[in-house]
């Protein structure tokens, strides 16, 4: 049943018709992601198709003080989408146009809802590419609004380092436009930053500039595997420290390694793993691979496995991607749990050898793996959320990890964002600078209806 009050709903019904909806089904579609976090349904769905349908929904809303939740691809892992106070989900699934391309000035503008995967199917035919790479199809509002990263994170940046400009609606239904698509700009407050991982909570962005990249002459990529998870680290730590620009480069223990080649049906050997992936020129790529040779060697690792073919580099890269899936498919029925701290370099092999001894009595099953090229690992376990114990041993784990890469000067998440998951560690990594975060959110959302209950304690 409903709880929206009877004038919202028909106003709603009255303007979108059969894209407002009430059914059970659509709305517990709505009130969940992908990993272990209770679902919350929100009250009722609206399927926005431009940036004046999200603007009219949240006028509507702000005039009843009914809570507004953006909705992307439904793949974030914090509990972003959870309605803690019912309210209204906008689903911008459908903004899905490519509204702009500018290969002279590397850059595009694209609706909220377009994925990652979309925009660079649209863009290979350019020579172009936009590399950010959270592993899902998530959609680039989406990819924005939790500032996320991924694979290539270590030479590319993350979220925060390539949105040039938003379009976003504010709380009272306003429709403001942050940045330009020129390159740098000492005019005014940075607002665009201020939006890109604020998760929805101070306005639901809905169109996105983003830098574009040529795509590589040459790309190469290449397996290596360790008898021992600390010579892999020092391996990665080695190689940041001494500057290669490496595009890729991702650790999987060998416990990931057999539920990936389990799920995936691949072969790889059962060793602790770092996958590699170089661009540029012939000759660049030629010498980034000879350097990194040389330290893996150094370290003990063995020697490089090609994965030379488009075919096989995408076989590679698509089961890295699916490692969550591969953890959490070793049970029937299972959740997926996800940590996400991101820690200095420098620290990153005391962190990561710290939660191996963590995992050593833990009965869930569980894989270590990360961008190691940035500092940032996960911890993916299979959980059952109806097992109290199960999901207290996990969280206590979690709690651990995430004091951990505090106290070295880290992160609680690194990209997959704050939403309910992480408000228990706010306070200790920002001090009394939540409380100036609570300002800022009381200023520009005084009835508090964007996305209740994210990020502020």
């Amino acid at each position: 049943m409903s709880g929206l009050p009877e004038t919202l709903s028909e106003a709603l019904a009255g303007r979108f018709g059969e894209r407002f909806s009430l059914a059970q089904a659509v709305r517990e579609q709505h009130g969940h992601g992908e990993s272990h976090h209770t679902t919350a349904i929100p009250d009722g769905v609206v399927f926005a198709e431009t940036t004046e349908d999200v603007a009219e929904t949240v006028r509507l809303c702000a005039g009843h003080k009914v809570p507004v939740i953006a909705f992307g691809a439904g793949t974030s892992l914090e509990g972003h989408l959870i309605a803690l106070n019912g309210g209204i989900s906008i689903d911008l699934s459908r903004m899905n146009s490519i509204l702009r391309i500018s290969s002279a000035d590397l850059d595009c503008t694209v609706q909220a809802g377009v994925t990652r995967e979309q925009l660079n199917n649209d863009l290979r035919d350019l020579g172009l590419f936009f590399p950010i790479d959270p592993g899902a199809n998530a959609s680039i509002g989406g990819m924005a609004s939790t500032r996320a990263s991924g694979t290539n994170a270590v030479r590319y940046g993350t979220m925060r380092e390539n949105v040039l400009a938003l379009t976003v609606v504010l709380p009272d239904g306003k429709i403001i436009h942050t940045g330009s698509r020129a390159r740098k700009s000492s005019a005014g407050y940075d607002l665009t930053r201020l939006f890109v991982g604020s998760e929805g909570t101070l306005g639901i962005i809905t169109e996105v500039t983003v830098r574009l990249y040529g795509i590589p002459e040459t790309i190469s990529a290449a397996l290596c595997s360790f008898e021992d998870v600390s010579q892999a680290v020092d391996t990665a730590i080695a190689i940041v420290q001494l500057g290669i620009p490496v595009a890729r480069m991702e650790l999987m223990d060998r416990g990931l390694i057999a539920a990936v080649n389990r799920y995936s049906g691949l072969d790889l050997k059962l060793e602790d793993t770092l996958a590699f992936e170089f661009h540029g020129s012939p000759a660049s790529v030629e010498e980034q691979v000879a350097m990194v040779r040389d330290i893996v060697r150094d370290n003990d690792g063995k020697d490089f496995e090609w994965a030379s073919s488009p075919e096989e580099r995408n076989r590679l890269w698509k089961a890295r991607h699916n490692a969550f899936y591969a953890v959490v498919s070793q049970r029937t029925d299972a959740k997926g749990w996800s940590s996400d701290v991101c820690v200095p370099v420098s620290e990153l092999g005391s962190c990561i050898l710290y939660t191996r001894e963590l995992l050593k009595e833990c009965k869930v099953p569980a894989a270590i793996l990360g961008h190691v090229g940035d500092g940032n690992y996960h911890v993916v376990f299979a959980v059952d959320p109806s097992n109290g114990q199960e999901m207290a041993e996990v969280a206590a784990i979690n709690k651990q990890m995430v004091k951990r890469a505090i106290s070295v000067g880290g992160t609680c998440t690194g990209e997959h964002g704050v939403g309910t998951g992480k408000i228990a560690y706010m306070r200790e990594e920002h001090g009394d600078a939540v409380d100036f975060m609570a300002l800022l959110k009381h200023a520009i959302d005084p009835s508090g209806i964007m996305n209740p209950g994210k990020i502020l304690p």
